[in-house]
């Protein structure tokens, strides 16, 4: 009876072992941050609000079937990084009979290596798209203007806005998934000219928010053990075999503002583990995590006429454009 009593807790021991390394590997826990001693700049809401109202009411529809309003989106896009002192260029190519662009801006001294920072601009189907994602572009935006007054950037910083990362068909196959996203051309370009990417930022979603109980639900029934059940965090997610880039970059964006991150590590065959631009740096050989607040996971307005801008947070984005800025802050050291 003691034999079978000492296997018994052998086999507990071995399945708590087993659990705390899982949930090490999924969650990449930090200890308490202490804000830095120069936080990062206040984003103001408003502008953010501008932004988005911009893109999902005055530039709508954004989708690949109108490349002309499109063309509108990148010069909207392409004039602010201009405003912010960014040194600004298009990344042109043809689909579908049509032209379409990326719109770059370059910050900080010329290094070898640079950190990416991006955000899809397109729309899914004539829809407004104000989570998905303007709010990833207009954080983009103002995440220029903060780079452009840095007087300390000690290496590149180059922010992307992409083109066609949304089905060209609603309910059909993401361009972000082949070869003919922005984002995977973007991703092609820099492997070609050989520059070295410490690690890319794809904004996606990050501004919808809520602290209703039960607001956030997860891919997988399991992940409600570990996560907050009111949508009010942002998380930061990345491959499995990247937990400690994912980890550093919730680190510096706890520290840089007091919105609650948190982060989730999984194979790609996880839902939506792979949903957005980071996956083409994936694609490329190189480190990229997503800053996202779960998108269809919380926000129940993906995809539908009711993704507007009277439905986001402008608060809590502004902390998490501010949080993204420590971050990359943080990896230009």
């Amino acid at each position: 009876m003691g034999g079978l009593l000492k296997v018994v807790l052998l086999i507990g021991i071995a399945v708590l072992i087993f659990l705390t390394a899982v949930w090490f590997a999924v969650t990449q826990p930090v200890l308490p941050v202490r804000a830095q001693n120069e936080p990062s700049p206040a984003v103001k809401p408003a502008r953010l609000e501008g932004h988005i109202r911009m893109l999902s009411e005055t530039l709508f529809p954004r989708d690949w079937r109108h490349p002309e309003n499109l063309d509108r989106v990148a010069a909207y896009i392409r004039k602010e990084f201009e405003q912010a002192n960014g040194m600004v260029s298009e990344q042109e190519y043809k689909l579908c009979g049509n032209t379409y662009r990326n719109v770059m801006a370059l910050f900080g001294p010329e290094t070898k290596e640079r950190i990416v920072v991006g955000a899809h601009y397109d729309a899914a189907g004539e829809l407004p798209g104000a989570d998905d994602n303007a709010s990833g572009v207009a954080g983009l935006i103002e995440l220029a203007y903060l780079l452009g007054r840095s007087k300390s950037l000690p290496m590149r910083v180059e922010l992307v806005a992409f083109t066609l990362e949304e089905p060209l068909v609603l309910g059909g196959p993401g361009t972000f998934r082949t070869p003919y996203g922005g984002s995977a051309r973007h991703a092609a370009l820099l492997k070609e000219q050989g520059v070295p990417v410490r690690i890319m930022f794809s904004l996606e979603m990050i501004g919808f928010f809520r602290d209703a109980e039960n607001s956030q639900s997860f891919p997988l029934s399991v992940m409600k053990f570990f996560y907050p059940a009111r949508g009010n965090w942002i998380a930061v997610v990345g491959k499995l075999d990247q937990g400690l880039a994912v980890r550093r970059v919730k680190k510096a964006m706890r520290a840089a503002s007091p919105l609650p991150v948190y982060s989730f590590n999984a194979p790609k065959s996880v839902e939506g583990i792979d949903w957005s631009d980071h996956s083409n740096y994936w694609k490329a050989g190189y480190t990229a995590v997503m800053v996202t607040n779960t998108a269809l996971n919380r926000n129940t307005n993906y995809h539908t006429a009711q993704d507007t801008a009277e439905t986001l947070d402008y608060d809590r984005m502004a902390m998490v454009v501010q949080s993204v800025y420590g971050a990359v802050l943080a990896f230009s050291q």
